[in-house]
């Protein structure tokens, strides 16, 4: 993909700028947290100072870092699959929670785990079948209505995640007592089981990335209308395959590590849409680096603001994006 120079010079503001608030984010979370440990008691144990308790360079380095090089990952993945939904089917209202594409990829994900499988491969790949069925339907059930209509994308979203919401909660009556409050806790976005090995994630996410980047200019094209994108010389059946096979991917990805995050793809692209415009070149690196520093932060929110103990992330971000999504569809409509 070739970048224009008023582009490129957009990118190289908006990029820097994003990175240092995403490291910034970063850092307040690894310095504040719930347990009882000062923030310069956290800043001596992440630069590696000798004064630092090793329960404290524990806390620090094993647990927070872990955590929110996580976030980064779900966050960014989440928003990125959001904006590729909502130009692939002209609807902003689009993302991956509400369409069911996460709920698809957790049935996936429940039904490896109740079969014994390991986490890598068998959860990640059970997960991605599940989100490519969910994303299947959808655009079964709204082919011929038009994949920019509100009504027909939102009501096959709903149907299939009210399905897929069902077969979790067989799947649970199903489970021992042992597997259940995991289970239901992983359901509402638990980063909390983070660890050091998670770090994989980062390289298909990264190709994925990639990938979709250099897919910007296509989804430029779509926002003109499958018709005039055709007229265009664009490929529709290969760029939708490619865009939303590659977001599934990612979904399950993240979905299998880290459970249902809701509403941070609707969120993360419309703040960013309203404040840097329609371009995917620019908005695809702002939804990756926002993304990541908006779950960051919520995730900070979810371990600090409980007397005691934690809540998942998910309850902060659908907190959130509920009465955004209202808001938007009351607008649309």
């Amino acid at each position: 993909m070739i970048v224009s120079g008023p582009v490129s010079r957009r990118l190289v503001l908006v990029v820097p700028a994003l990175f240092v608030l995403l490291l910034a984010a970063i850092l307040f979370s690894l310095l504040v947290g719930s347990s009882q440990v000062s923030m310069l008691e956290s800043l001596r144990a992440l630069l590696g100072g000798g004064e630092a308790s090793a329960t404290v360079q524990t806390i620090v380095r094993r647990i927070r870092l872990p955590r929110a090089l996580l976030a980064v990952a779900v966050g960014g993945t989440l928003s990125l699959g959001g904006l590729v939904f909502q130009a692939r089917l002209r609807n902003p209202l689009a993302e991956p929670y509400i369409l069911g594409i996460s709920g698809g990829a957790a049935v996936g994900a429940i039904l490896a785990m109740l079969s014994g499988l390991a986490m890598f491969p068998g959860v990640t790949l059970s997960s991605f079948a599940g989100s490519l069925l969910v994303m299947a339907g959808v655009l079964i059930m709204t082919r011929g209505r038009g994949t920019g209509r509100s009504d027909s994308l939102l009501l096959a979203g709903v149907m299939l995640n009210a399905f897929c919401s069902a077969c979790i909660m067989f799947l649970i009556s199903l489970s021992d007592s042992a597997q259940v409050h995991h289970i239901l806790f992983w359901l509402m976005g638990d980063l909390s089981m983070a660890a050091p090995g998670q770090l994989w994630l980062f390289v298909p996410l990264g190709a994925c990335f990639a990938l979709i980047f250099f897919q910007a200019r296509p989804m430029n094209i779509l926002l003109t209308g499958e018709e005039s994108a055709a007229a265009l010389g664009l490929h529709l059946q290969r760029t939708t395959w490619v865009l939303l096979g590659t977001t599934s991917l990612m979904v399950s990805l993240v979905v299998s590590q880290a459970g249902l995050v809701g509403f941070v793809g609707l969120v993360v692209p419309h703040f960013f849409r309203l404040l840097l415009g329609p371009d995917h070149r620019i908005l695809v690196p702002a939804c990756i680096l926002g993304g990541g520093a908006y779950l960051v932060v919520c995730d900070l929110l979810a371990r600090s603001l409980p007397a005691s103990g934690e809540m998942p992330v998910g309850v902060i971000t659908a907190m959130i994006g509920a009465p955004l999504f209202i808001v938007m569809l009351w607008r649309v409509r």
